[in-house]
């Protein structure tokens, strides 16, 4: 059985245009659950398969943001805004 590819050589456009992707399909997903869980006549399943994806979602985004390095001066106070 072939092993999985360990080494990724994305680009920063790459991994933005990713997370900009999912943030565009948890958004979609989103509006489409909201009106169905409004709904009873829908099955359940479906409600619970759009929420479970909305949640593998939104933790590969956290994933993604908490690999993120963040500017910060070495010397002297740092000033946000």
């Amino acid at each position: 059985m072939p092993g999985y590819n360990s080494k990724f050589e994305l680009s920063v456009e790459d991994m933005d245009l990713i997370e900009a992707a999912l943030r565009q399909t948890k958004s979609e997903l989103s509006a489409r659950v909201l009106p169905d869980m409004e709904q009873h006549d829908k099955t359940e399943d479906s409600i619970g398969e759009a929420d479970e994806t909305l949640r593998q979602i939104h933790d590969l985004l956290g994933r993604l943001h908490n690999q993120k390095v963040f500017y910060r001066p070495r010397r002297g106070a740092y000033i946000g805004g």
